[in-house]
């Protein structure tokens, strides 16, 4: 088989990918949900343990994941716009890096979501602990059904997963608003239960940036590149 049969398999290949599929997602669908993969369960939940680990040293952590994001979604929306496909970024691994590759990438992608969604209902089920109305409720019930209502509007209608989307993440990024409120206000004024100052030294009565040495931030470095999952959306969504 020639060189030219195989690019031309290949190409045939592509264009089938985006066969029988239909656009239905807004412009700020895409962005909100790339919004939201980035203030996801991994900042919400685990940012509290983190900090006790790392101390004030995380905010660096999150800067430095945050830009290495930043640089992947710009690569992926280089991708996007060269070739819009709705085969996600599998499809562009078929087409630079071959058949294996996109076996590879697909699969190790496909292990993620796989545990990481485990992850994310797990974290609804302890969400929903802290409220009255779900007391005396068994954790696996809430998660069972959270995982019911996601299956759900995966496969409903691509509009309505996208307003689901939409929404969604702009309650994420009004909580994200409040928290920073919140925490402003208290290293501004006073401790919001009025027994203690914060401020600066709290920082450096209290072991200074890295408490617990460089090891310890370190250990935390993948919980915080979990907090970034989900930004390589954008690229899925906008195909």
């Amino acid at each position: 088989m020639s060189s030219e049969d195989i690019e031309s398999g290949s190409d045939a290949l592509l264009v089938a990918e985006d066969e029988a599929y239909s656009k239905g997602l807004k412009a700020r669908h895409i962005q909100m949900i790339a919004v939201g993969g980035a203030i996801g369960t991994g900042l919400f939940l685990g940012a509290g343990s983190r900090l006790n680990i790392a101390g004030p040293f995380l905010a660096v952590l999150y800067a430095i994941a945050g830009f290495f994001a930043f640089i992947v979604v710009r690569a992926l929306g280089e991708l996007v716009i060269y070739r819009p496909t709705s085969g996600s970024f599998v499809s562009y691994a078929r087409e630079f890096m071959g058949e294996k590759g996109a076996y590879v990438s697909g699969w190790m992608y496909f292990l993620v979501w796989a545990t990481g969604g485990i992850a994310d209902i797990t974290a609804v089920a302890i969400y929903t602990q802290y409220w009255s109305i779900f007391e005396g409720v068994p954790q696996w019930i809430v998660a069972l059904i959270a995982m019911l209502f996601v299956l759900a509007i995966n496969l409903s209608a691509v509009k309505y997963f996208g307003e689901t989307e939409y929404w969604a993440a702009m309650i994420k990024v009004a909580a994200i608003v409040i928290f920073l409120a919140i925490g402003t206000f208290t290293l501004a004024k006073r401790d919001i239960s009025g027994r203690e100052f914060s401020g600066v030294q709290m920082i450096s009565e209290n072991g200074g940036i890295l408490p617990h040495g460089l090891i310890a931030a370190i250990i935390v470095l993948p919980g915080v590149v979990f907090a970034y999952a989900a930004l390589e959306m954008v690229s899925i969504a906008a195909g």
